[in-house]
């Protein structure tokens, strides 16, 4: 891909760890300044969630890459401090070319085995706020400077595809499906306001991934990953976040990206559209999967041909 990105702003919000830590390096690796924003700090201490990566261990990886990039402690759903990094932002480039939204940590409040009325509220009421708010907040912000350019875009990070989202998603609990329904509607609604300005609006769904927080729940890190299937056959069509990143910034630097405006896009769809492949060669098509086995898939012979 070479320098594909040079002289693109991007800013990558939720990019402490998982997929936003991800996308934050392989687009500062394609040549894009990079602001990554997260709460975690090595200054301020771990976020709610109780993680141990830090947003200065992001930025310390995206120039690793050879590229650039600043990470930024923000806390996403307080206009202030989104203001400030704008300001940030506009004061040292005057542009901002891409946003990628990625917050959420709401995942800690999911109680999966319970309806509403026996959900904890307070909890329920933490997760929307924090999928849902931090994204309105972000973008309320960060597109007056967008604006200001041309050939911007923005991209919201969900969790299935429309199609899926579509219905409701059982046994999550019910705030965890009203996130991810919101995120698409985002999409949507921004891309018919958008319609006479030069923005392309879309989302892009990641399928299972391994984040440092699944690779915990399963006893394992990215090297031996596998051995997480002897138990859970199904993880076999996990991917690494290296997946996504590498076709959100092959996504960023195609020239007729307009053309999937108001689309939520797979991992998969984006590896067959830019050719590249996941860190071990592969190519996972999670949703590919589910949407021909449903949510109970086991079978290896199952797994392997959509890989």
């Amino acid at each position: 891909m070479g320098k594909s990105l040079e002289g693109r702003v991007a800013l990558v919000t939720g990019a402490t760890r998982g997929a936003g830590r991800a996308i934050a390096v392989e687009l500062a690796r394609a040549g894009a300044f990079v602001y990554a924003t997260g709460r975690s700090s090595e200054t301020h201490g771990p976020s709610e969630m109780g993680r141990p990566e830090t947003i200065e261990e992001t930025e310390r990886q995206l120039r690793d890459t050879g590229g650039d990039g600043m990470a930024v402690r923000v806390d996403h759903l307080e206009p202030d401090q989104v203001q400030g990094l704008i300001r940030l932002i506009e004061e040292r480039h005057g542009h901002l070319d891409i946003l990628v939204n990625d917050i959420f940590g709401g995942d800690r409040y999911a109680e999966y085995d319970k309806p509403l009325w026996e959900h904890n509220l307070t909890g329920g009421l933490r997760m929307l706020r924090m999928g849902v708010d931090t994204h309105l907040i972000t973008l309320a912000i960060a597109l007056p400077l967008m604006l200001r350019g041309k050939n911007g875009i923005v991209i919201e990070m969900t969790d299935g595809t429309a199609a899926y989202n579509a219905y409701f998603r059982q046994q999550v609990g019910f705030y965890y499906d009203l996130v991810k329904t919101n995120v698409g509607r985002i999409v949507e609604g921004l891309t018919f306001e958008l319609l006479n300005y030069s923005i392309t609006v879309l989302g892009v769904t990641p399928g299972w991934l391994r984040s440092e927080m699944m690779l915990d729940n399963f006893g394992v890190t990215e090297e031996n990953w596998r051995e997480a299937c002897k138990q859970s056959p199904g993880f076999a069509i996990s991917e690494s976040p290296t997946y996504v990143g590498r076709g959100i910034a092959a996504l960023v630097a195609d020239s007729a990206v307009s053309r999937f405006g108001g689309q939520i896009l797979t991992t998969r769809q984006l590896a067959d559209l830019y050719g590249h492949t996941d860190v071990d060669g592969s190519r996972p098509d999670c949703w590919g999967l589910i949407d021909a086995r449903g949510m109970n898939f086991a079978i290896a012979e199952d797994i392997d041909a959509f890989r």
